[in-house]
């Protein structure tokens, strides 16, 4: 029997779905997290220290030499250059670090897309030493207006958009102590881009010896024009026509070349205008959150399986997604406070095509919006037979939810992109 380590963060969402696809698969699952997990299904636990990739890394490697390990897969972000680290010591698939390490690091990843000339928006660098006549002279190269984010941060959180130099400056000091608060060195840059007009779609693909192999591409419907850039509805097949998805496919194979990304699950966002892609992420994971329960493949394979699949190099089959469409809405987070409730819930779920919906945080806890924020308060899943359908059933699902702070009167969740 096969056995796999798990990295995953405490405060990830995805180990239960990762769990149930290792018992699909027939696996001995070891998890590696950064506290101790109570979870059913797992043959061991090992307790590692996610913001250190060596300790971590030596540590992995000497699990294996008691315990064998035929794979190292990260469940989110924070885990990815660790298994990649361990992967390599141990010849077992996966990506160089070094890859993996520029995927993590948006400037990095830009400069690495820059020099294999993919399309992208323009950028410049910010040290924390730039001060107002430099930024100034930066907006002016890459245009306004333009978007400052830390470069080691995922999930939208402190990505801000300035219109005006005097935005800019502010966004930057913002983003500055939102990276700061989040562990990054007060000494590493930020970043400036051109912000890229035009609807965003998100690629989940797989690969295999550094060919992309593309899974579904989400429409993100609700516009992401700013100042910050909260997620809400992702739908697919996507309803580009065959001009967009061949550059949003050729757009993202380019840019795995560009990083050396050659194994395994990658999410990337991408902008797309006019029948051209400019990609905004690459990630060397497969897409966060609950997101990729709105997948299924062939014989009804979860993206989990075949992620942890692949990492085996075992056969899956058909890679074709089920028949239909389906979506997902990540709860947006409107205001700071404690939530007290979410009510609306069995009415949400009687709505056409309406088939989950999960809170991921509970009454007592405090809500963050972005971009300080980096959580969303739940997911709701929608299958239909086209996408058309499955956005009006997520947007009306949204509109019976009411989302209650301590201490506040009801505030009514309006529906996404109205």
């Amino acid at each position: 029997m096969d056995r796999v380590l798990l990295l995953v963060p405490s405060a990830s969402y995805r180990a239960s779905d990762y769990l149930d696809a290792a018992r699909a698969l027939e696996l001995q699952v070891i998890v590696g997290c950064d506290e101790e997990l109570l979870l059913a299904g797992i043959s061991g636990s090992l307790q590692l220290h996610l913001d250190d990739p060596d300790s971590a890394a030596d540590a992995i490697v000497a699990l294996d030499g008691v315990t064998p390990l035929d794979a190292v897969v990260a469940v989110d972000d924070q885990g990815t250059f660790i298994a990649a680290r361990a992967a390599e010591r141990l010849g077992l698939r996966g990506n160089h670090p070094d890859a993996v390490a520029a995927a993590r690091d948006k400037l990095r990843m830009r400069t690495l897309l820059s020099g294999a000339e993919v399309s992208q928006p323009a950028f410049a660098a910010l040290s924390p030493t730039a001060g107002a006549t430099e930024l100034a002279r930066l907006a002016g190269l890459v245009g306004l207006p333009c978007v400052v984010k830390p470069t080691s941060l995922s999930g939208s959180q402190g990505v801000i958009r300035a219109d005006t130099v005097a935005e800019a400056l502010a966004a930057v000091e913002r983003a500055r102590s939102i990276a700061v608060k989040a562990g990054a060195s007060p000494d590493q840059p930020l970043l400036m881009e051109e912000f890229v007009h035009g609807p965003e779609v998100a690629v989940e693909g797989v690969l295999t010896n550094g060919e992309l192999t593309v899974l579904a591409v989400f429409d993100k419907p609700d516009p992401l024009d700013g100042p910050f850039f909260e997620e809400t509805l992702y739908v697919t097949p996507s309803r580009l026509g065959a001009t967009g998805l061949r550059a949003v496919t050729t757009t993202t194979q380019a840019a795995t070349r560009a990083l050396n990304l050659r194994e395994g699950p990658v999410h990337a966002e991408l902008r797309v205008r006019d029948g051209r892609a400019w990609v905004i992420e690459v990630a060397a994971r497969s897409i966060g959150g609950l997101c990729s329960r709105t997948l299924e493949f062939g014989t009804g394979m979860s993206l989990e399986y075949l992620v942890l699949a692949h990492a085996l190099g075992r056969p899956v089959g058909s890679l074709r997604r089920a028949h239909g469409a389906a979506g997902v809405l990540m709860l947006p987070i409107g205001a700071s406070g404690v939530l007290a409730e979410v009510t609306g819930r069995e009415r949400a779920l009687e709505v056409p095509g309406i088939v989950g919906i999960e809170l991921t945080i509970a009454p007592g806890r405090m809500l963050v919006p972005l971009p300080e924020g980096n959580r969303y308060l739940g997911f709701v899943f929608a299958r239909c037979d086209r996408p058309e359908q499955v956005e009006a059933a997520l947007r009306a699902a949204l509109a019976e939810l009411d989302v209650r702070l301590e201490r506040e009167r009801p505030l009514k969740r309006r529906a996404a992109g109205r």
